[in-house]
């Protein structure tokens, strides 16, 4: 998970669920969240550091607003620098931990 104060990218979080080529799958899966989740969707923001979300509809003024609790600071352009915020990732043991050795399909699912 993101921690707070940190936010990452679609890319990023699409390779370190081993499909580099679906930061628009997690977006759409970002957006299907059921109301209730616990999922922190705000720290994910697009590859300039922006947000993504359509400005006016309030999903982009709640994100920013989100991150900016968390002590997220943004630029005049509205981006974020990814070099201060961003993740570097989850360590190995946590990925794992995750997803199973065997890196995304999960221990009881390459079991069958």
């Amino acid at each position: 998970m993101v921690p707070r104060g940190h936010v990452a990218t679609y890319g990023q979080i699409a390779r370190a669920l081993g499909a580099p080529r679906a930061a628009r799958t997690v977006g759409w899966a970002l957006r299907a969240l059921p109301a209730g989740h616990r999922v922190p969707w705000q720290r994910i923001v697009n590859a300039q550091g922006a947000i993504s979300l359509a400005q006016g509809a309030g999903g982009a003024e709640v994100q920013r607003a989100l991150l900016e609790e968390e002590g997220i600071v943004f630029d005049d352009e509205g981006r974020i620098d990814l070099v201060r915020f961003g993740w570097a990732g989850p360590d190995v043991a946590e990925q794992a931990e995750l997803f199973g050795q065997d890196g995304g399909v999960g221990a009881d699912c390459a079991e069958q």
